[in-house]
């Protein structure tokens, strides 16, 4: 714990949303297995859960699928939302955005998922204390670029230096760097190597341990 208790006048905490807040693997699997069968996919979903982070345009690419990009999509968002009882919130999620928020601390969501679904999986587990929710959206790059991460920055008048993103993936890790604000791995999610990483919590509770004054 003592790595986490360095990290000191955090006045906003950014959070990824799935391998970070709540655990949507299964979700992902069953879209992602459906999009196979749709689209005649040969891509596991081991394959795919190597980009998880990248706009979903981005997973596709890097999976070197070319074409029907916004087809194979709408196949993914519909299949995923009917299947939204898959997700669960990682442990003591509701709890430590809780005590943030009496601590003052101003909350934020990053996340490569588009909006309707981010919206709606926030409403379906009642998170409704989070300042400013950034989903994916195409006005801004997605990560590893920092554009979400600074538009949160810049709707809650938090300066970078003041500001974590609490993430699992590398992809988070760049876009915090680029964003130039603290990063903390999730070692809990989906990503590896946490040796890599400064700053990590084991747990979501472990973020009641920072010095925020």
């Amino acid at each position: 714990m003592k790595k986490i208790n360095k990290l000191t006048n955090i006045k906003l905490i950014i959070f990824d949303l799935d391998g970070v807040l709540i655990d949507s693997k299964k979700n992902m699997q069953f879209a992602w297995n459906q999009v196979k069968k749709v689209h005649s996919i040969n891509s596991s979903f081991k394959d795919y859960l190597k980009f998880i982070g990248l706009p979903f345009n981005n997973i596709l690419k890097n999976l070197s699928i070319k074409n029907n990009h916004k087809s194979i999509f709408n196949t993914f968002k519909a299949s995923s939302s009917s299947k939204f009882k898959l997700i669960k919130p990682y442990p003591y999620m509701k709890l430590i955005l809780s005590i943030l928020k009496k601590k003052n601390i101003k909350l934020g969501i990053v996340t490569s998922k588009d909006s309707y679904r981010t919206r709606k999986i926030l409403k379906l587990y009642k998170v409704n204390n989070i300042d400013v929710v950034s989903p994916y959206t195409i006005k801004m790059k997605g990560k590893p670029y920092p554009d979400q991460l600074i538009h949160v920055l810049k709707k809650t008048n938090i300066k970078s230096i003041n500001a974590a993103y609490v993430g699992d993936m590398y992809v988070d890790f760049l876009a915090s760097k680029r964003a130039k604000m603290k990063f903390i791995f999730a070692k809990y999610g989906y990503g590896n190597n946490s040796n890599k990483y400064k700053h990590k919590i084991s747990s979501l509770l472990d973020l009641k341990h920072l010095n925020y004054s």
